[in-house]
């Protein structure tokens, strides 16, 4: 029998019931057993073609049992929850000891498929349930709770996940097959969880003021919130994902485009201060954000714009900078009358790596003089603390290297010791916790595929660490009192 794409086949148990067009009575049996399994929130209905009878599901929030098949996956906290914040998952109705392999999907706005798999045993009582049971193989394997997740990968190659419109949701279809791979075949049953970028009761605000082109996301409540400005790094235009989860913990967040956005330049040539100090002071001067400082934060280049602006312009109370170089490394910086030469790269050091792709992280030429070469953001001049985290396995650059000789900056100028947190196996995109890890993709400025390192469990560890880290500094800095 051949299914309808997209419905579920009745069990086979009532295909022979059905098959060669069975009477009236008998069709109406399988109604009432159909109506009899639905679910709150969901509807049902029959699809025929040559002769069998499938089920739809049209909505699932977060719990099913497909018809006709024991197992029921369920997800604490029930309906939809923040990329940010973990979620349990647990099957029921499984017979003792039972095998199953659970895989997870999802589809981001441009269509590209992740997919994430793990081989699990069901416990004496027939149930499984991730926070205690270990995956015996698969995408991943141990006791990893929200593996499913941050395991995830691409169909496409050197495709990397990024949340593109913070309106909608991720939807990860979860579902539960019988017996291990590659033998699972036979579908138990299924949840769809979706995963929310907007946080309950945040307001989102597109700004167009002077020159400022950005998105301001405040917490729910009356305010005024400590400010954070959000800099990503060379792939260009304006990625909201970050500063909403941000809102979410209480803080004023401005997701700041600099470049190939809108009306801004469509390439990036240098690093003009004066246009961050206008976004500054848009935040210094907003009636919902919370002064007298404000908050910066950036990866990559993101991080050394972060960097030089709380090293040249006021009102800034902390700076987080998550795998940034603090040099001027291929673009001049310039405030006013200042500039700072860039470090430059040499593309013949380039490497390739055993999977074929490149390897650049020893590109960037020599650091001659060490802290006092003259290509080095003077970070000595900021007003707030600065907290460095860092991947040791950033193959960007050495970030790890870089945040040290930052740290012999700030001695040499009585400054003490720099907060850095060091993480291994960790490579250059440290996001937000249970995205998936981008071993590899397209350098914008290179049109090359490259290698931005970093093992899958522990780079995972490392963001759900990060994020914390972040959290507490901001919030010690700024003034908040953030969920955690």
């Amino acid at each position: 029998m051949r299914p309808v794409p997209g419905l579920l086949p009745l069990p086979s148990r009532l295909h022979g019931v059905y098959s060669g067009g069975g009477s009236s009575p008998e069709r109406s049996e399988i109604r009432r057993r159909l109506t009899a399994n639905r679910l709150p929130g969901a509807q049902s209905g029959l699809g025929l073609d040559t002769g069998s009878a499938c089920l739809f599901m049209v909505r699932v929030p977060t719990r099913l049992c497909v018809p006709g098949m024991a197992a029921t996956v369920t997800l604490e906290p029930a309906g939809s929850c923040c990329w940010d914040e973990p979620v349990r998952i647990a099957v029921r109705g499984l017979a003792p000891g039972q095998r199953v392999t659970l895989r997870a999907s999802l589809r981001d706005e441009k269509g590209a498929l992740f997919r994430a798999h793990a081989r699990y045993c069901a416990d004496a009582n027939g149930q499984l349930d991730l926070a205690r049971a270990p995956a015996l193989g698969g995408s991943f394997v141990g006791l990893e709770p929200m593996g499913l997740f941050w395991a995830l990968e691409p169909e496409k190659p050197l495709w990397r996940f990024v949340k593109r419109d913070v309106q909608t949701p991720f939807a990860v279809e979860l579902e539960v097959f019988d017996g291990h791979e590659p033998e699972a075949e036979r579908l138990l049953g299924r949840a769809v969880h979706e995963r929310d970028f907007l946080p309950p009761g945040v307001r989102r605000e597109p700004v167009r003021a002077g020159r400022v082109r950005a998105t301001l996301f405040l917490p729910p409540g009356p305010g005024p919130f400590p400010g954070i400005i959000d800099i990503f790094g060379m792939g260009g235009g304006l990625l909201e994902y970050r500063a909403s989860l941000l809102a979410g913990h209480g803080f004023a967040t401005l997701a700041l485009a600099y470049y190939d956005f809108e009306d801004l330049p469509k390439k990036f040539d240098a690093i003009h201060l004066d246009y961050f100090e206008e976004a500054l002071c848009y935040m210094l001067q907003h009636t919902q954000v919370k002064g007298p400082g404000i908050g910066l934060l950036g990866i990559s280049l993101g991080a050394d714009i972060c960097l030089s602006m709380a090293s040249f312009l006021k009102n800034i109370s902390a700076t987080v900078s998550i795998n940034g170089s603090g040099f001027s490394e291929n673009k001049p910086i310039y405030y006013k009358e200042t500039s700072i030469p860039p470090l430059g790269h040499d593309l013949r050091r380039m490497k390739v790596a055993f999977s074929g792709l490149l390897d650049i992280v020893d590109i960037r030429n020599d650091i001659v003089g060490g802290y006092e070469n003259p290509c080095m953001i003077p970070i000595e001049k900021a007003q707030g603390p600065i907290l460095f985290i860092v991947g040791q396995d950033d193959h960007n650059w050495r970030s790890e290297l870089y945040a040290q000789i930052a740290s012999e900056r700030l001695q040499a100028h009585g400054k003490g010791k720099a907060q850095i947190i060091s993480y291994p196996g960790t490579g250059h995109y440290i996001e937000p916790p249970y995205f998936p890890m981008c071993p590899a993709s397209l350098h914008r400025l290179l049109d090359k595929p490259v290698i931005w390192g970093g093992e899958p469990r522990a780079h995972s560890k490392a963001q759900i660490d990060a994020w914390k880290q972040i959290l507490t500094f901001f919030s010690k800095h700024l003034g908040a009192s953030p969920k955690l």
